[in-house]
């Protein structure tokens, strides 16, 4: 099980941007506290990098789940992989790819396929994070991907109920190609008021587990023999006067509801 510093406030759009992101060593505390045993990397030099980022993960007793990188596949740039993937070499975490939208078209599948074959030759096998607001965000844009490219897939709950799929028809549909799970539960009703995603997003959709429309005992059922990780997030987007406190104890509740329900 691990978690993720999104749930916190931290990701790229937020961090050294808004004035209530918790620091990195807040983040870490958090997330070890509640009894995770990992975490994913967050934006990059977050965490920090080379020696800085060993040793929090070391004096925190965590692992290095995954690190999460959109791309413009039609570009062929592919220098913030490669930053990427030297960070996390020494963890044997995975390279979590995503298309950074805008929802204009179809991803470019051998774009996709030029990364996936980067982060192979350097010893990784990378996964692939439909999300919502990209041109990965469909059932049907999910399975063009994977009839299209050999990639391996993240399986997000709560993007893809947002997205109109249902993640435990998912697990039989695509669990052959699943390598990676993002736990979430989701609000469908907050979707439905927002005049778009971004709105809904900003404004809370990624609710706390079991307080949602995803079926996540459903999915717990269905997961068979996945034996990777399990990464719970709760994306929050700070807003002028949120108090970061209340969303480190959401983490801990997350983590408690995943013991009571589903024995983890």
């Amino acid at each position: 099980m691990a978690n993720a510093p999104v749930s916190y406030g931290a990701f790229e759009q937020t961090v050294g941007v808004l004035p209530n992101v918790p620091t990195a060593d807040a983040v870490l505390d958090a997330i070890a506290a509640a009894g995770y045993e990992g975490t994913e990397l967050g934006p990059y030099g977050y965490f920090g990098t080379g020696d800085e980022l060993r040793n929090a993960l070391a004096r925190h007793v965590l692992q290095l789940a995954g690190a999460f990188v959109e791309l413009d596949f039609t570009s062929g740039r592919l220098a913030e992989l490669e930053a990427t993937l030297d960070v996390i070499e020494p963890y044997g975490a995975q390279p979590i790819l995503s298309d950074n939208g805008p929802r204009d078209g179809d991803v470019d599948l051998d774009g996709v396929a030029r990364a996936v074959e980067l982060a192979r030759s350097r010893g990784f096998e990378p996964a692939f994070h439909h999300h919502m607001g990209t041109r990965v965000q469909t059932v049907a844009e999910i399975e063009r991907l994977l009839e299209g490219t050999d990639v391996a897939l993240l399986l997000d709950t709560g993007h893809l109920t947002a997205a109109g799929g249902d993640p435990v028809r998912a697990l039989h549909d695509w669990g052959n190609r699943i390598r990676h799970v993002h736990l979430k539960d989701v609000s469908l009703e907050v979707i439905r008021r927002a005049a778009d995603w971004d709105e809904a997003w900003r404004n809370g959709a990624f609710c706390a587990l079991g307080t949602g429309d995803v079926d996540l005992h459903g999915f717990f059922d269905g997961l068979g023999r996945y034996d990777g990780w399990l990464v719970v997030e709760q994306d929050w987007f700070p807003r002028p006067g949120d108090d970061p406190a209340e969303h480190i104890e959401a983490q801990q509740r997350n983590r408690q509801w995943l013991r009571e329900h589903a024995g983890l």
